[in-house]
């Protein structure tokens, strides 16, 4: 008998050690279409803010992490289904999805905006846009906004699967605005759209807390994750990671 219990003792010990191994190995998902926060090079690598802090994270939680690109639409169902751990995607908390899904801590903080057309007869982000075609990327706050404020309003809301296509639509003159977040609008139009457009400004009372999801049952995660933004915004890792993409405070 004791062979049999040396084996299934050794057994147990691999067993753990395999079941802890799998503990320290994470899979988080990102967009890969909004920068400068995530985005995909020639190479297909991911690349922006959010994956440069994932990196940071899981290096302060001493785990090995593996990124992949989810599309929008579908990143909460395919984290509720276990694709992945975690999203680190410029994901704002809002109530509407707390109801599925937990939040850490922010890791920073943005208003709405509104971008149009620079000889737009559209003079301020507040105006009700009756009349006009906006358009906010689907499954968004900012579509919530446009949706429930404009259109109510008047105005034709647009949804498209990505900012990137409205905002190819706005330079185009295929819409009259679109609604989406500052940062990722203001590095849009500081590059591909300077020459066509411009931001009206702030959408008053916008400002929300871009955080990580994870899965409701996922707590212990959640602390962990909370601990290491901690950590590497007392270190001074975060202001480094932010200054190679904002010359401006996003943390708030």
């Amino acid at each position: 008998m004791k062979p049999v219990i040396r084996f299934a003792g050794a057994c147990a010990l691999l067993l753990a050690g395999s079941t802890m191994a799998q503990a320290e190995t994470l899979k988080i998902a990102t967009e890969g279409a909004y920068p400068p926060f995530n985005y995909v090079d020639s190479d297909n690598k991911l690349h922006g803010f959010d994956v440069d802090i994932t990196h940071a994270l899981c290096e302060q939680m001493k785990v090995e992490c593996t990124l992949v690109a989810q599309d929008w639409e579908g990143i909460i169902p395919a984290l509720m289904a276990k694709k992945y751990d975690a999203v680190v995607a410029s994901m704002i908390n809002t109530e509407e999805r707390r109801k599925k899904i937990a939040f850490t801590n922010h890791y920073y903080k943005t208003p709405l905006s509104v971008a149009v057309a620079k000889d737009s007869e559209i003079t301020d982000a507040q105006t009700d846009f009756k009349g006009y075609t906006v358009g906010a990327q689907a499954s968004s706050t900012q579509a919530i906004y446009a949706e429930d404020v404009y259109g109510k309003a008047g105005a034709d809301v647009k949804l498209y699967p990505t900012l990137d296509e409205a905002n190819a639509d706005l330079a185009a003159g295929r819409l009259d605005g679109v609604i989406a977040d500052k940062f990722p609008l203001t590095e849009w139009l500081g590059k591909a759209g300077k020459d066509c457009c411009k931001i009206l400004g702030d959408v008053n009372d916008t400002k929300a807390d871009a955080s990580i999801a994870v899965r409701k049952e996922d707590q212990a995660l959640r602390e962990r994750l909370n601990t290491a933004l901690d950590a590497i915004v007392a270190n001074g890792t975060y202001q480094k990671i932010a200054s190679r993409y904002f010359a401006f405070d996003i943390y708030q």
